[in-house]
């Protein structure tokens, strides 16, 4: 196993965990991201979205035998979610240091998981 591999499983792994603390614990997203649940439809909306969504992106690979496409594919999600972070900090007036770490995040892991 290549470097590039291990590191393509700890970036899906990692996806997981994300996805499933967004999923039993939606509350603790709002300090991070500024996301705020103000009802039951809010909590509903980030296991959902942040929570299952990250869940399957990262199981994916797994699920599929570790098909080179599969890492791919999140990969490119991660590149689509970077680029429209960039765009939006400057568009919403949003530029603020967890913008900054999570555009980091989404670009290296978005890389290592395109190649």
């Amino acid at each position: 196993m290549t470097v590039l591999q291990i590191l393509k499983i700890v970036c899906a792994l990692v996806t997981i965990v994300v996805g499933f603390i967004s999923l039993v614990r939606p509350n603790s997203v709002t300090d991070f991201t500024g996301l705020q649940a103000t009802g039951p439809r809010g909590i509903t909306e980030i296991r959902a979205v942040l929570g299952a969504l990250f869940i399957g992106l990262g199981l994916a690979p797994f699920l599929l035998r570790m098909d080179p496409a599969a890492f791919k594919a999140g990969g490119i999600t991660y590149l689509a979610v970077g680029l429209v972070r960039l765009v939006s900090m400057f568009m919403d007036k949003s530029v603020m240091q967890s913008n900054w770490i999570s555009l980091a995040f989404e670009v290296v892991f978005g890389v290592i998981l395109v190649l």
